[in-house]
């Protein structure tokens, strides 16, 4: 990932989705939970998925990833549908996640937790790949831990690990799953500064869950969630008083 040398000119990018889910039904046994879901994400757009907790938005997520299989749908990644594709070969074709609860590695190093990121390349790891300066310069705390074990970091400096370990794969879709979760605000501040200077400088698209009403407004688009469907979207410039009391108050 190379922040300096992959802008490229909003005039000229491709204005078809990156991301394109259409009528997702999505079932836990019998219980119906994603209904008819349809969204888009476009080339360098961040959109944010808005809803109460248990409305369905980690499942799109999960979904979306491979690590549920809707009953009915199409999920379409850069053009070619990936309903069938496995995890690994969606995270091979440029599909970043850091889940809920971030899920580094605690035992082993800040380093070796980013080097594993290289696994979703599409060639895998060669063995002799290092860390981009890039990814110090998105998130210098790092620099500085390399040799920490990951359970060893704060919360927040986890976090920023996760994303960093997602980009080391060099994706062109990232799904952020509540990333400012349990995190202190000046944290949340540099995540946020940090996934807006990755979108502007690499058109990769973001699809993020949050609940932070600043974290939101970063984004372009919302899509608001209820009862496992899509109620309302638009953008985030237009996000009205009524929307945020309904789907973000808590």
């Amino acid at each position: 990932m190379n922040i300096n040398n992959q802008l490229i000119s909003t005039e000229t990018a491709p204005t078809h989705p990156m991301l394109q889910v259409s009528n997702l039904n999505v079932y836990y046994g019998e219980s119906h939970i994603l209904r008819n879901v349809d969204l888009n994400v476009l080339p360098g757009q961040m959109v944010c998925l808005i809803g109460r907790n248990g409305v369905g938005k980690t499942t799109l997520l999960k979904t979306i990833m491979g690590l549920l299989k809707p009953r009915t749908g199409t999920i379409n990644f850069a053009g070619q549908p990936i309903i069938n594709k496995s995890i690994d070969r969606r995270a091979r074709l440029g599909i970043g996640y850091v889940p809920q609860g971030r899920e580094i590695i605690p035992r082993v190093t800040v380093k070796d937790n980013l080097l594993l990121g290289l696994e979703a390349r599409p060639h895998g790891r060669n063995g002799k790949e290092e860390i981009a300066e890039d990814i110090f310069t998105l998130f210098p705390v790092l620099k500085t831990m390399l040799y920490r074990m990951g359970g060893d970091l704060s919360g927040g400096q986890q976090q920023q690990l996760a994303i960093a370990r997602a980009l080391m794969g060099k994706p062109q879709l990232l799904l952020l799953d509540e990333p400012t979760e349990g995190i202190q605000p000046s944290i949340i501040l540099e995540i946020e500064a940090a996934i807006r200077r990755i979108i502007e400088s690499t058109r990769i698209s973001v699809l993020l869950v949050e609940q932070n009403l600043n974290f939101v407004r970063q984004a372009d688009k919302y899509y608001a969630m209820q009862k496992g469907g899509i109620v309302a979207s638009g953008s985030t410039r237009e996000l009205s008083q009524e929307v945020i009391q309904k789907f973000l108050a808590v």
